[in-house]
């Protein structure tokens, strides 16, 4: 008579579990990077009332006969399906598309978390809305090192990029072949020093019997000259000029007749620049934007992946943190084989199934109610026993 009561005190505390989890999934449908739980139930330990018989010459064998003794919570497992993207705009809101977490810092702690709602701090470092730290691979001079240690993705405020020295410029187009001679054509081009200041370099062409006299200037005192040849329109050799160390390619010029279309093109070389704005691609890098023109990787997102992602213990704040059970932590890029890619300016959104739960919610609050039916039941009947005294 008592193992009833007991079996429905068991199957209340179970159902109450799994109104637990269902009400905790529904609460966070609208949770960023939320992944719902699921309840699992098995039976607990049976009483046994008599063991199993063997069969025997003219009998045969019995089957064991056992009472089972209630219901227990064998587990709470989580689903990491991937959720709806949701499209925000905004470039620091980024989704895992496929597997991975995202990996931050909280003081010495690794936390993991498919939340990707990320800003920047007033120090420039990516973090969650809870103030963790966003962990990639540092970039030097441009270069990502993906085989390094993680560090913390940083926007570096007031960053610059290096001036660079124009080495090298190529001039292309015709010089009209049937100008008089003495015509003075002059091209020029803005070009830059080591240390970023800007000059102008200039190219005159005067029209000779053969073809053209060059004169180049680089706009700091430094000339220098060479001759076109042409014949049918084209040069007899190809030429260049060199000039305090920019070097005009002038092999692409033509000398026909009547067209004027040289021009001085590809010119290399810049002055320094500062970080005027960023971007984040689909493999997690930050690519800051300068002035100049310039694009450089300042860093790459990290993701983090498990062997087996259930083991993952919940923290809180849509953050996991590795478990015995989990696997060793393997760490590596956006894109990479066995990791998803990141999606900017979109959220993942729950993974919540509200059908599902509202289901879920109705069979826990049944079951609920069947158990505590054993209860009373069994009460009536204990009461009947009673009155047998009466």
């Amino acid at each position: 008579m008592l193992r009833s009561l007991y079996s429905g005190i068991a199957g209340l505390r179970a159902h109450q579990t799994m109104l637990d989890v269902t009400g905790n999934n529904i609460a966070n449908v609208n949770t960023v990077g939320f992944k719902s739980s699921s309840t699992v139930f098995e039976d607990t330990l049976s009483q046994i009332t008599h063991g199993a018989g063997g069969p025997q010459e003219g009998l045969g064998g019995t089957n064991p006969a056992q009472v089972g003794l209630g219901v227990q919570v064998a587990g709470i497992s989580t689903n990491f399906s991937q959720g709806s993207a949701q499209s925000t705009g905004k470039a620091t809101d980024l989704m895992i598309s496929g597997d991975g977490f995202f990996v931050t810092r909280s003081g010495n702690e690794n936390v993991y978390t498919r939340a990707g709602s990320f800003d920047f701090d007033s120090q420039g470092r990516l973090t969650t809305t809870d103030g963790k730290i966003v962990q990639g691979y540092p970039a030097v001079d441009g270069t990502v090192n993906s085989n390094g240690g993680l560090t913390d993705i940083t926007l570096p405020v007031g960053a610059t990029s290096p001036a660079e020295a124009t080495s090298k410029a190529t001039v292309a187009g015709n010089l009209p072949g049937d100008a008089a001679v003495g015509t003075v054509i002059t091209r020029d081009v803005d070009v830059y020093d080591k240390q970023g200041t800007k000059h102008t370099f200039t190219l005159d062409f005067t029209k000779t019997a053969t073809g053209y006299d060059v004169a180049a200037d680089d706009g700091q005192g430094n000339t220098g000259t060479t001759t076109l040849s042409f014949t049918d329109g084209k040069q007899t050799a190809a030429s260049s000029v060199t000039v305090g160390g920019i070097t005009a390619d002038l092999s692409g010029v033509t000398g026909y007749a009547q067209l004027s279309t040289a021009a001085i093109q590809d010119v290399d070389g810049r002055e320094a620049g500062t970080l005027n704005g960023y971007t984040i691609s689909n493999d997690g890098t930050l690519i800051g934007s300068f002035s100049n023109g310039q694009t450089q990787a300042l860093g790459q997102i990290a993701l983090a992946t498990f062997t087996n992602p259930a083991g993952l213990e919940k923290v809180g704040s849509s953050g996991y943190v590795a478990s015995s059970n989990s696997g060793p932590v393997s760490l590596g890029t956006p894109g990479a084989p066995g990791r998803g890619s990141l999606a900017g300016g979109t959220l993942e959104m729950s993974n919540v199934d509200l059908s599902q739960e509202f289901t879920n919610l109705i069979v826990a609050q049944r079951g609920f109610q069947a158990n505590a039916r054993i209860i009373t039941t069994s009460d009536s009947v204990l009461q009947e026993l009673i009155d047998l005294k009466r």
